[in-house]
């Protein structure tokens, strides 16, 4: 005999059919339709291609361009504000810095915590320090006018525009440096061999 009756499992059937075909759960879904894994990637090889030195890598034609030039033709972007004062002429600033052609995005230099007298650069480079604050990374489209001009310099062709990306790390006065070079100067020198004191 069996367990329910005729009536009773259509009854049942019929409450039981639309769970039956509802869509599953978001999870249980991707758990029935997942695919298989993929393989590990392959292990690099070993190239033994001879890397190119000096190693200049190119910058892209986007970041050649500068959003504002000023009255001297200097162009700039800010790429992120700093905050406080500014930089004079007479300062020293400590700077993270990349130089590229402007025409091709060579790189001719760089620098990290780079000190540099704000009034011993290129014109446009010292132009541009004064406008930004601590902490603030701008761009400097320096026209050859206010780069090097005529006069090639290094790997610098004559009447090349230039482009820098610098941060203002920090910057001192001449008479903190003078101040710092003093004190510096006053410290005994290091003993290097000299055994530990207890």
């Amino acid at each position: 005999m069996p367990f329910l009756s005729h009536a009773s499992s259509r009854l049942i059937l019929a409450a039981l059919l639309p769970l039956l075909v509802a869509p599953l759960p978001a999870d249980a879904a991707a758990t029935r339709r997942a695919k298989p894994r993929a393989a590990a990637p392959a292990p690099a090889r070993p190239d033994n291609a001879i890397i190119a030195l000096p190693l200049n890598p190119i910058v892209p034609a986007g970041q050649r361009l500068c959003s504002v030039t000023a009255p001297s033709g200097l162009g700039s972007t800010v790429l992120r504000a700093g905050a406080g004062t500014k930089p004079a002429a007479g300062d020293v600033v400590l700077v993270n810095y990349i130089g590229y052609l402007a025409a091709t995005g060579a790189v001719f230099d760089q620098g990290m915590r780079s000190p540099l007298p704000v009034n011993g650069v290129i014109p446009g480079f010292s132009q541009g320090l004064q406008t930004m604050a601590r902490s603030g990374v701008a761009r400097f489209c320096i026209p050859a006018a206010l780069g090097y001009g005529a006069q090639a310099s290094g790997p610098i062709p004559a009447n090349a525009d230039l482009v820098f990306q610098v941060e203002l790390l920090d910057f001192k006065t001449a008479a903190e440096v003078e101040s710092m070079n003093r004190a510096q100067a006053a410290e005994p020198p290091a003993q290097k061999d000299a055994p530990p004191q207890p």
